[in-house]
């Protein structure tokens, strides 16, 4: 796959950061005209995700929070998430829906909705280091060339 176009954004692991983080990734890929359906389910996995950093991963501290996002030819948009915080101790257990180490407020849905949202998710995870989600997903692009 061709690189088209990338970017990246750092921001503070803040429950007030998730909708800006959102609202970045559903605009830098407004480039490929998205339908409406596609924005959404980007900006739901990319919040999914964001909110487990924010959540999980800092807990009760604020750490910083990466993205970066690429589109490939063919309107493949690749989109990474990246924490430094405590990372995931068994990450097939935690992508199993309804495991959560939340507490009770926490459905423990976070990575079966971002793979219901998306076309591929990785996981990479080392305790005390971090953990980096990847997202991927074809869009159904109306414009040539991408």
């Amino acid at each position: 796959m061709k690189l088209k176009n990338e970017m990246s954004l750092t921001f503070e692991s803040r429950s007030s950061n998730e909708g800006f983080a959102r609202s970045a990734v559903a605009s830098f890929i407004s480039q490929l005209d998205p339908t409406i359906g596609e924005i959404t389910d980007i900006k739901t996995a990319v919040s999914e995700a964001v909110t487990n950093c924010i959540v999980h991963a800092y807990k009760e501290s604020v750490g910083q929070i990466y993205i970066n996002v690429k589109v490939y030819e063919g309107a493949v948009v690749v989109i990474k998430i990246k924490d430094k915080g405590c990372g995931i101790h068994d990450v097939k257990q935690a992508m199993e829906p309804l495991f959560t180490t939340g507490g009770e407020e926490r459905a423990g849905l976070g990575f079966a909705v971002m793979q219901s949202f998306t076309d591929k998710v990785k996981v990479i995870s080392k305790e005390g280091k971090g953990t980096t989600v990847t997202l991927e997903k074809r869009l159904m692009s109306r414009i040539k060339d991408v």
